[in-house]
């Protein structure tokens, strides 16, 4: 909060700062950084991996969408008030990006054809793990099994310095993956509706099996691709200090403050 930051001077340096003046500070440090910002978005676009992901935040009493582009090394943040496609055309990198997309599986993103895709594998843990432990779904807790495994047979493999899984192993995780999708399809047959009868909705067994069947190749990316890592943990990592500064300082008062505490952050992140 600005009446912290003028406190905190008066204490270091014996000399306070009005609130106004912190407010040019940052306009100004933001006005400095902006141009290196603009060569962050180039090095972004151009890598072989980046992950996406995106949070809401408050800003002037109105819900927004904080999206973050990123590898190891860059990160850059962009607002926007929708979360969708609509966003991430407006802020241009998802659309320039032709590497390896790591993400949530968000919809918005598997519009992008330009671009490989790879889905977060902790947030499928997640979802296997209540399937298994609310709905007693045996496949999810030997799905989950065979994820975790294929986690680590790829870490092993790295550590050995190779730069691809053996193909005998990789066709036996992928037979595997398959059947246990067979046996959760098996295990939830399709909603029966009646005639003159609303569609019934589908279970979230269900729902997520048609993802996984799907989406097999994105889910199995870090596979075939050792630089592609099994989670989105870095984006999330990116995003976790605006949870911070909203749990100190609560929601932004202005658009402006907001999208200036973006670019600030996305250099300091850097």
């Amino acid at each position: 909060p600005l009446r912290r930051i003028a406190e905190l001077t008066e204490d270091w340096f014996g000399q306070r700062v009005s609130e106004g003046t912190v407010e040019r500070a940052l306009d100004e440090a933001a006005g400095a950084v902006a141009g290196v910002l603009e060569v962050v978005e180039g090095g972004l676009v151009s890598a072989s991996v980046a992950h996406a992901d995106e949070t809401g935040v408050r800003v002037a009493g109105q819900l927004h969408w904080l999206h973050v582009f990123s590898t190891s090394g860059l990160t850059r943040y962009g607002l926007h008030a929708k979360r969708g496609r609509e966003a991430l055309d407006a802020l241009n990198l998802v659309p320039r990006f032709t590497g390896e997309l790591v993400h949530d599986g968000w919809n918005a993103y598997a519009a992008y054809s330009q671009c490989g895709h790879a889905l977060c594998g902790a947030h499928l843990l997640r979802e296997l793990t209540f399937l298994h432990e609310q709905y007693q779904q045996t496949w999810a807790e030997q799905m989950k099994a065979l994820l975790l495994k294929a986690k680590a047979a790829v870490e092993a493999a790295r550590q050995c310095g190779d730069v691809a899984l053996d193909d005998a192993l990789a066709k036996a995780l992928l037979t595997e993956y398959c059947a246990l999708v067979e046996a959760g399809f098996a295990a939830n047959p399709p909603p029966q509706t009646r005639p003159g009868k609303r569609r019934v909705a589908e279970s979230p067994a269900r729902k997520l099996l048609k993802r996984l069947d799907r989406d097999r190749q994105a889910v199995l990316h870090f596979l075939r691709n050792f630089a592609v890592p099994f989670d989105n943990n870095l984006a999330e990592r990116d995003l976790r200090m605006m949870k911070v500064r909203q749990k100190i300082s609560g929601c932004f008062r202005t658009l402006h403050g907001a999208v200036r505490f973006c670019t600030l952050r996305g250099y300091l992140s850097t």
